[in-house]
């Protein structure tokens, strides 16, 4: 399976290989061994266990890959436009958590010898089996609206992105941790619902503090 370091691309263009391009090397870097780390890590603590296809844990680390290859996309965007630290700092966060998890979770798909990617419809795994975009990620329209903007602009579309980004991420990994059935799975659940749920409240602070309210929260898979 080929992955590679490419531009950020469209949303619909996205469909397996973990993708990231920023402008310093050492960051790439950086991230490049993430990824095969996780990979390994991945694969070693779940050689000689196969859940099913259409398992939980299957489903969730297909699909949760699909929704953090975006977030590092507009975090990648916004790295490369804001002039405000904070915002670039959770950037940076982003891309190198997300990154590393994408890793661990192709990890698994290849230790169970399962494609990273399915014919079948995402969410099928939470009960509800859809063909357009899961809940929280941003359309087309949105993303290229990002890649336009400058300054504060940029960073107040980014945060209110991301934060219901987040929250459907939020969902889907509470889902996981709660019915996955391999261990390793429950564990990076929890830990993408401590995080992100951190991260939600942090962008908050940081939509206030330039001079807009708090983004409103919706849950289920309305959003």
């Amino acid at each position: 399976m080929e992955q590679s370091v490419t531009a950020v691309e469209p949303l619909d263009t996205i469909h397996e290989a973990p993708r990231l391009a920023l402008s310093g090397p050492p960051l790439v870097a950086s991230w490049l061994v993430l990824l095969f780390a996780g990979i390994l890590a991945g694969y070693f603590m779940n050689a000689g266990r196969v859940p099913s296809a259409d398992s939980v844990d299957v489903g969730f680390a297909r699909d949760m890959s699909v929704h953090h290859e975006q977030a590092v996309q507009m975090a990648s965007l916004i790295y490369d436009r804001t002039e405000d630290e904070a915002v670039r700092s959770m950037a940076y966060d982003i891309l190198t958590t997300q990154q590393g998890q994408i890793g661990i979770m192709s990890g698994w798909l290849d230790a169970w010898g399962l494609p990273w990617t399915s014919s079948g419809p995402q969410m099928a795994w939470m009960g509800t089996p859809l063909t357009g975009l899961m809940p929280g990620m941003a359309t087309a329209e949105q993303l290229n609206r990002l890649r336009a903007a400058t300054g504060p602009e940029a960073d107040i579309l980014f945060l209110e992105m991301m934060i219901p980004h987040h929250v459907a991420g939020v969902e889907m990994a509470e889902h996981a941790e709660a019915a996955a059935g391999e261990q390793p799975v429950k564990v990076l659940a929890h830990g993408i619902v401590e995080a992100q749920q951190a991260e939600i409240a942090y962008m908050q602070e940081l939509l206030v503090a330039k001079g807009r309210d708090p983004f409103p929260i919706e849950t289920g898979h309305d959003h």
